[in-house]
């Protein structure tokens, strides 16, 4: 815990219940009662209860209050938490003090965190409604994209706060990310509206300490009844907030906890994994598990009869967050959301991400058609995205749109023998392989034989076209050999702090 004591704490009685109430930041105006829940706004010496605040959303999460750790240098102690509602779902914002008493944020961020500073702009900030997404903006002389601009709301909140917006009433959240990496948000609950930067951090080189014991969880408590089938459902990461039954296949909404309404969306012709659930592998030197799966369906505008499809498996790594592993008729590929915004030419032909300029290989649209396991973004079936995918050498970039939310993504091709030999299936080499293997030189006797091999494959193909099961291997509407679109990647998850 951090040892730091910036200045004195203040603690008077609780107005609602006399128990002690705690403030360790001079900045911080509200705090939340540890025993009553009341809502006590600091005067000066004095408090006053000013409402009852609601229970947490428990989002099983190994952060806790007075966790602490260290930050460029500087520790901080975890003092307080926000919890948001959004159209999507719900995200956690955790309120930190620095050694100088001064305040930070430790966000989610598509899976990932995001630690950030108040940031002062030195003019007055432009109604939300100035922010359209996709579009470019400057703020002190820096460039961003406006990566989401969405109504949000207050669900609870915990401990002390340097600002507290009404509970339910709804506001706007404005995100912004530059091609550096930042991340910059515009919160429009207070007046006037607050903004703190940030870049993407791993909990793991927070060094954190004081978090919770994970044996210490009720389990109990993450377990709960399918509303369509009654068969007991498990959750088993902290951030999920969707997840599917393995009894019916049906898709659950956990965005407002599973202690509320649950809502279930009934999924037939279940799609077989060629990967299963729960496997793990060895990717990028860390083990990785295999939690969420979805098979998504891109059509090109200019020619809407034509049907492409991909899967997407999403793995977790407990200190490293999140990434994706996508197999497309081209190959996999191993992606994850950018924190900040590759800068988009005028033409949109190409766009450029950390020195690193990509060139336009196509646009299309994308639909969810069937969801496995789960997820941290409320995911269901027939989200639409608009996407566009980007090719540098072997690396890529992807760029997914909706109307309130633009999310990057960036990743590198993987052969498919380093699939099967990462997840331990060298008994689906066939089955995993792509068009990733190396073109063949020379015309020799054994080339020849080679060539003759490939064509009786290919008409054994086209003889058992029409046979494709979609339970066991990747499938296509299309008769097209071309990229599966999402291939590049990642999730509509969306691009703000959630």
């Amino acid at each position: 815990m951090a040892t730091d004591s910036p200045q004195r704490a203040y603690r008077a009685p609780c107005p609602g219940c006399g128990a002690p109430v705690e403030f360790r930041s001079a900045q911080s105006t509200h705090a939340v009662c540890g025993f009553c829940q009341s809502t006590v706004v600091r005067s000066g010496e004095k408090l006053a209860r000013v409402g009852k605040m609601a229970e947490l959303f428990d989002d099983h999460s190994p952060l806790q209050l007075m966790a602490s750790g260290t930050w460029n240098k500087r520790s901080f102690t975890l003092i307080g938490r926000l919890q948001y509602k959004y159209g999507e779902g719900t995200w956690t914002e955790w309120v930190a003090i620095l050694p100088d008493g001064g305040n930070a944020y430790l966000s989610e961020d598509n899976g990932a965190y995001v630690f950030s500073v108040p940031q002062a702009i030195g003019r007055a900030m432009p109604d939300a409604s100035a922010f359209k997404v996709g579009a470019t903006t400057t703020l002190n002389g820096k460039s961003f994209g406006v990566a989401s601009n969405a109504t949000v709301s207050l669900l609870s909140a915990q401990g002390e706060l340097p600002h507290l917006p009404a509970l339910g009433t709804p506001f706007a959240m404005v995100e912004l990310r530059s091609p550096e990496g930042e991340v910059l948000s515009i919160d429009y609950g207070t007046e006037p509206p607050q903004l703190a930067m940030g870049r993407s951090v791993q909990l793991e080189d927070l060094k954190l300490s004081g978090l919770q014991d994970e044996s210490a969880k009720d389990e109990k408590g993450r377990q709960f009844a399918c509303p369509n089938c009654g068969a007991q459902v498990e959750i088993t990461l902290a951030q999920s907030k969707s997840i599917t039954c393995r009894s019916c296949n049906s898709l659950i909404d956990l965005s407002q906890g599973i202690g509320g309404e649950l809502k279930a969306a009934i999924q037939d012709e279940p799609v077989q994994p060629l990967i299963p659930l729960g496997t793990i592998g060895q990717l990028q030197g860390a083990p990785w598990q295999v939690v969420g799966f979805q098979h998504r369906m891109g059509t090109e505008p200019s020619d809407p009869d034509e049907h492409f499809g991909w899967d997407e498996y999403l793995l977790f790594n407990q200190k490293r967050g999140f990434i994706f592993l996508v197999d497309s008729t081209e190959g996999w590929s191993v992606v994850k959301p950018t924190t900040g915004a590759p800068v988009l030419a005028a033409t949109g032909q190409s766009a450029t991400y950390l020195g690193t300029k990509y060139q336009l290989k196509e646009t299309y649209s994308a639909e969810t058609s069937y969801v496995a396991g789960e997820f941290y973004w409320q995911v269901t079936r027939g989200q639409k995205t608009s996407n566009r995918d980007f090719e540098g050498g072997n690396n890529m970039l992807s760029l997914e749109q909706t109307p309130t939310e633009v999310t990057w993504s960036s990743g590198s091709k993987i052969a498919s023998d380093e699939v099967a030999k990462a997840f331990k299936l060298e008994g689906k080499k066939e089955l995993l392989k792509r068009s990733d293997a190396k073109a063949i030189s020379g015309m020799g006797c054994g080339t020849i034989i080679v060539i003759f091999v490939v064509i009786l494959l290919f008409l054994a193909l086209i003889s058992r076209c029409s046979s494709c099961d979609p339970t066991r291997e990747n499938c296509s509407s299309s008769s097209s050999a071309r990229s599966s679109g999402g291939s590049f990647g990642g999730s509509s998850s969306g691009g703000g702090h959630k």
